[in-house]
């Protein structure tokens, strides 16, 4: 792994990051510069066994995490459902 100052807040987000299901690696090394092989050390390194095992075996084959996998419309980062915010009354509270 490479010699990166990561702090504890860095960490940490990048732990809840790969813990999330379509949050690529390559998001993470976007922002990181962490490889998907330096997360999975990180993961082992910070996490206890029983729980680094149980994140091995949910991201093992998982196409959302790997971008090359994934659908074609990735592009969109939230439900088709959601609504637009601009119509949203709390947000134009004063």
């Amino acid at each position: 792994m490479k010699a990166l100052l990561l702090n504890e807040q860095d960490i940490d987000r990048i732990i809840e990051m790969a813990w999330e299901d379509r949050t690529p690696f390559d998001a993470i090394f976007i922002q990181f510069g962490l490889k998907e092989q330096e997360v999975i050390a990180l993961m082992r390194r910070e996490m206890k066994a029983s729980s680094w095992r149980m994140w091995r075996e949910r991201v093992q084959g998982r196409a959302t995490k790997h971008l090359a996998k994934s659908p074609v419309d990735h592009t969109r980062f939230k439900c088709t459902r959601q609504r637009k915010i601009s119509l949203n009354k709390i947000s134009k509270r004063k």
